[in-house]
């Protein structure tokens, strides 16, 4: 495998990473407070967009907007417009971070450490409504738009699964990992979910069971499991890990296909953060400050 391009640039531990409204860029964000904004075909220098006060754990830009959000430790969204940044505001809304942004129809939706759920009108950027469900930290988010269903993994060990229009509660997986579930994500077909927390599981369950129903675990990472992404052709999927890999599998069979490892690969240093599978590559950051891209095309069954 060729080794990934580095991208430097970041002052701090790099947590978020977005896509953009076009396929050639991406954006990263992270402990130093800075927004950067990358093209994937030359992405040797990344263009501040933004700075904030404090660090950045979570990003999203709004489709069809000229507008980025960015969550923060405080529990602060900074609702950034690129085109007329004198327009941006920041909103203290979560008592603790913002670990996840997710953007659900007309809504943005925002997982606080506090344990609170926001839905906020992505146009306005005005709070719609709130539901405390744990006093936990929510920590991350994952859409079934099919299912009309949400998905939040919990510090409480729990898994919380939500009716997407009300916010009906419609199933709690309890300890689903232990001690804490740090991401979930649907499979293509949404009928799966897959989860990983700081036990370093992967666990998958079956959500047409009544009630959803483990199918599958294993020891996937030595330690802590902080992202999974699926790819956008859905055959695989990634996993990002505090023991410095990611690790590539097959999305059918949950057979590990690859580790991309800091020796051998030319891989992270430090723990990897955050996943962000586009088209044209897979993207991982990581606490030693870079971003690499991965060029999978080709080399994976």
């Amino acid at each position: 495998m060729a080794t990934p391009f580095t991208c430097t640039g970041h002052r701090a531990a790099i947590y978020a990473l977005a896509a953009t409204n076009d396929a050639e860029h991406f954006l990263s964000a992270g402990g130093d407070g800075w927004v950067a904004e990358w093209h994937l075909q030359a992405p040797e220098n990344g263009r501040l967009i933004a700075s904030i006060e404090g660090q950045i754990f979570s990003l999203l830009c709004l489709p069809g907007q000229n507008r980025i959000i960015a969550g923060d430790m405080n529990g602060g969204l900074h609702w950034i417009d690129t085109a007329q940044p004198e327009r941006t505001r920041g909103i203290q809304h979560h008592q603790k971070g913002v670990f996840d942004l997710k953007i659900s129809q007309n809504w943005v939706l925002s997982a606080g450490g506090e344990g609170m759920l926001t839905r906020w009108d992505a146009q306005t950027g005005r709070t719609v409504e709130s539901i405390h469900l744990t006093h936990r930290a929510l920590r991350s988010l994952s859409l079934a738009p099919s299912r009309r269903e949400i998905a939040i993994g919990a510090s409480d060990a729990n898994i919380y699964l939500l009716d997407s229009d009300t916010l009906d509660i419609r199933h709690t997986i309890i300890g689903a990992h232990t001690p804490s579930v740090f991401t979930v994500a649907y499979s293509p077909d949404e009928r799966y979910l897959l989860s990983g927390g700081r036990d370093a599981m992967l666990r998958v369950w079956d959500l047409d069971a009544a009630p959803p129903a483990l199918v599958s675990e294993q020891p996937a990472h030595w330690f802590t499991i902080n992202h999974i992404a699926w790819s956008p052709h859905g055959r695989h999927f990634a996993t990002a890990s505090r023991d410095k890999t990611v690790k590539i599998w097959d999305g059918a069979t949950l057979r590990l296909l690859r580790v991309l490892d800091p020796v051998r690969d030319g891989g992270h240093l430090n723990s990897v953060n955050r996943l962000l599978w586009l088209p044209q590559a897979l993207l991982s950051a990581s606490d030693d400050r870079t971003i690499k891209i991965w060029k999978l095309d080709g080399q994976l069954p």
